[in-house]
């Protein structure tokens, strides 16, 4: 007598189940060893699963990372938003994504090593990176466009260019911090630190 198949909604639990490992299994070995050295089989040997069932998820190395980097951007972005709807404000939103990107240390790394290889046009996430920061530069220009409407920017700050400046401490300070590995905490970089008094320095007051 056969048994019953499991139920669709049993099936597809476990395909996300699987899913998310995989993703997790990417993060940490891109982490590790970088991008191009990363192979599909090691990670699908971490998983616990074979190299075409990895593919079943992710039919290419490339869609893996751009599923790793959207999971990323997914994750901070809602936490960002519940930041500025709970009441704080712009810098302060952003200095709190910084803190819990510190208790995540392979996903900073991914992101830097990632980021700078992914200047090279034949890089599979140049693409990506490309509208990310498109899309990252309008929105963060218009928060603060609409902190000048507000009269809480500084009237000599241009909203563009405050844009510009913020991302680019966010992305230094997490090489430098990297790099200072290891050190006492009383020289590494204070990320949250710095991003909240960046911030500051371009309001009123």
């Amino acid at each position: 007598m056969s048994s019953a198949a499991p139920p669709a909604s049993t099936g597809y639990a476990r395909g996300r189940a699987t899913r998310e490992e995989i993703l997790e299994a990417a993060v940490q070995l891109f982490g590790e060893v970088g991008y191009r050295t990363a192979s599909l089989r090691e990670i699908a040997s971490r998983v616990g699963i074979s190299h075409p069932g990895l593919l079943h998820h992710f039919p290419s190395k490339a869609a893996l990372l751009e599923a790793v980097l959207a999971r990323r951007d997914e994750v901070d972005s809602i936490a960002l938003q519940a930041d500025l709807d709970a009441g704080h404000s712009l810098g302060e939103a952003f200095a709190r994504v910084v803190e819990r990107n510190v208790a995540r240390p392979g996903i900073v790394e991914l992101f830097v090593s990632l980021s700078a290889e992914a200047t090279s046009a034949g890089h599979p996430a140049h693409a990506y990176f490309r509208r990310r920061y498109a899309e990252v530069l309008a929105t963060v220009r218009r928060d603060f466009e609409q902190l000048r409407d507000r009269g809480v920017l500084r009237p000599d700050v241009d909203p563009a260019t405050a844009a510009r400046q913020l991302v680019a401490v966010l992305d230094g300070l997490q090489v430098q911090w990297l790099l200072e590995e290891g050190l006492p905490p009383a020289e590494r970089v204070d990320m949250p630190a710095a991003v909240r008094a960046f911030s500051a320095s371009l309001m009123v007051g």
